[in-house]
């Protein structure tokens, strides 16, 4: 059987996107490669005809979800009222529900930082949400209040995850996007 001449460009996109899903919902140490290559029809060995290493394919993949949350986050940047509709956004059931289609910094970063795997693109994606943070923010303190501000979002988030109890969990996001909501308005 012949394949199109773009077939393996589609394969390889294909796992990028099932990879990004699975590290941002399960982690990147719970997402194994034969589950993962299997999950998509593949086989194991195959793996190596696109990737290197996991190693690999953990930095191609996190590019892949920081895009997709630069551009969510751009949507929310944007609007009107930016910094609260980014806030809105961030702190949602939607995006606490759904893992494998947001941030990757709730799941992946201190994950990341345990691997030992330098990645450029956690500190891009780290850069990156400061600096829209930063430029929403009035005031000489804009700097230091975004990384409060980012720090606060990925903290809630992460809680609100983990929290069993489904009151509590919306408890720890509405609590915290209306805190941070009225340190906005208030500022």
């Amino acid at each position: 059987m012949r394949y199109a001449q773009d077939h393996k460009a589609q394969t390889h996109q294909r796992i990028l996107k099932e990879a990004s899903a699975r590290f941002r919902r399960d982690g990147i140490g719970a997402t194994g490669l034969q589950p993962l290559m299997k999950a998509l029809r593949l086989t194991h060995g195959g793996f190596y005809a696109h990737f290197k290493s996991k190693d690999d394919l953990v930095e191609k993949a996190l590019r892949v979800a920081a895009d997709e949350a630069t551009a969510h986050s751009e949507k929310a940047f944007a609007s009107h009222n930016a910094l609260l509709a980014f806030i809105d956004l961030y702190l949602s059931t939607e995006h606490r529900n759904s893992p494998e289609k947001g941030c990757p910094l709730p799941t992946m970063s201190a994950e990341l930082g345990q691997r030992g795997v330098p990645s450029l693109i956690t500190d891009e994606l780290l850069q990156g949400r400061l600096e829209s943070l930063e430029k929403a923010l009035p005031g000489p303190n804009a700097s230091e209040e975004s990384i409060v501000m980012l720090s606060t979002l990925v903290g809630a988030l992460v809680m609100s995850r983990s929290a069993q109890d489904p009151e509590l969990s919306e408890r720890i996001l509405s609590t915290a996007r209306e805190w941070m909501k009225r340190q906005v308005n208030e500022a």
